[in-house]
């Protein structure tokens, strides 16, 4: 809500108001009182938004809809002429549920009325529609990344989901400190005159990036990134995974019973940086007593920080970004790379999910839960992700079975 002010010279008064801007209009309205300031005019005056439709029907060749007014209550619906309306988008969509539906009952299109189920069916559509159009904006609003987001259902009638907040970075739980970098490098140019092997150097380790920002270093072996104490600025090449999600991407209802998951609306080139995988930050003792509980409920957002020693866990059950929502597949488009920032405490690394290959606009986003990165190599496989497994002790026989829904050829039945 904002604050409007209006100043009435003709009896000296200046008002300070808190109601939004449509509710006034419709206040005006509702009086038959004109108000330039607020852009009702004669010629608008008998105008009112509609909300949504809650029914349809036909007499001869003249069609009628039932309105929901906005800022109106039920009661105060009507039955409205098709040459009344002018909310095209919301007739199309109106008509788009209806055809949906009606394909799902087997029910001829050409109808002339609706049934109460049916209608009943789209007003909860309409509703369903409006919540999910407003989580998406708050999305947007608390999102610091350049990436927007986007939310679709055309499954069902579920809407955002529950207890799940947004954020933006590391949630640090009780006991957990984080340590701040003392250093950066003094590089001028990081990627083709690096000092002492710039930030990567420094800990013995290879510049993960080539002049694309794509990484090139083998995955399982770390990242570490210019940090705030460095002396290159935000441009430098070194400097992807803090520079937070670059695509547009889309939460949506999956069809095969999976949930919720993302696809992206961008082409995404191969070894691109994608999304971290955020989160609050507990200790393996916190996510062993949270474990027992996702798994009790057949699905977990454990993610064991385990690069170097298994002291501290990701979860993101209630608070994460939109890796969140980031769906398993046993051939997955993207893997998992242990990142250094601002805190060079190996036990506390970033997680980013890199493309495994070129990603089409309009594809799922996926990684393994259960990812070996090479089980071969020893070095490798200190970064082995344990998201399934993390938070849950004893035997796997003893554990529910959770089935695996991701349908490629190479699926292994079996999250865990």
């Amino acid at each position: 809500y904002g604050q409007l002010s209006f100043d009435n010279t003709k009896i000296g008064c200046r008002v300070l108001c808190k109601s939004t801007l449509n509710h006034l209009q419709y206040l005006c309205r509702q009086e038959r009182v004109e108000c330039p300031q607020l852009g009702v005019t004669r010629k608008n005056l008998n105008d009112f938004e509609v909300e949504y439709l809650c029914d349809y029907k036909k007499k001869g060749e003249q069609e009628y809809y039932l309105v929901k007014w906005k800022e109106f209550p039920d009661s105060e619906n009507t039955w409205e002429p098709r040459k009344n309306l002018r909310c095209v988008k919301i007739l199309k969509q109106f008509h788009k549920d209806l055809d949906q539906e009606l394909k799902r009952l087997k029910l001829r299109r050409n109808v002339k009325k609706l049934d109460h189920s049916l209608s009943h069916f789209l007003v909860q559509k309409a509703k369903q529609r409006k919540l999910l159009q407003q989580w998406e904006a708050h999305l947007n609003a608390t999102r610091e990344h350049k990436g927007r987001i986007f939310v679709s259902n055309e499954v069902d009638l579920d809407g955002p989901p529950k207890d799940f907040t947004y954020i933006n970075n590391y949630k640090v739980g009780d006991g957990i400190i984080l340590t701040e970098v003392a250093i950066g490098c003094e590089c001028k140019d990081c990627l083709h005159d690096p000092l002492n092997g710039c930030c990567p150097g420094a800990s013995l380790n290879k510049f993960a990036y080539n002049d694309k920002g794509q990484v090139k270093i083998k995955a399982g072996l770390p990242i570490y990134e210019c940090n705030s104490r460095c002396n290159c600025g935000p441009e430098c090449s070194n400097r992807v995974v803090q520079k937070g999600i670059q695509y547009d991407m889309c939460i949506f209802k999956t069809e095969d019973g999976r949930g919720w998951g993302v696809r992206t609306m961008e082409k995404i080139k191969k070894n691109s940086f994608v999304m971290e995988y955020v989160g609050e930050i507990i200790t393996s003792e916190e996510a062993e007593r949270r474990g027992h509980i996702y798994d009790k409920q057949g699905a977990t957002y454990l993610f064991d920080l385990d690069y170097i020693e298994d002291v501290y866990t990701v979860d993101a059950a209630h608070y994460g970004n939109i890796s969140h929502f980031v769906n398993h597949s046993c051939n997955p488009n993207l893997q998992v790379y242990n990142v250094f920032i601002n805190n060079l405490d190996e036990r506390l690394p970033r997680i980013a999910f890199f493309a495994t290959r070129t990603i089409k606009a309009g594809e799922e986003l996926t990684f393994d839960y259960k990812m070996q990165i090479d089980p071969v190599d020893a070095e490798s496989t200190r970064m082995d992700s344990n998201f399934s497994l993390a938070g849950m002790t004893g035997s796997p026989k003893k554990r529910l079975r959770v089935e695996c829904k991701c349908g490629v050829e190479s699926c292994r039945k079996y999250l865990f």
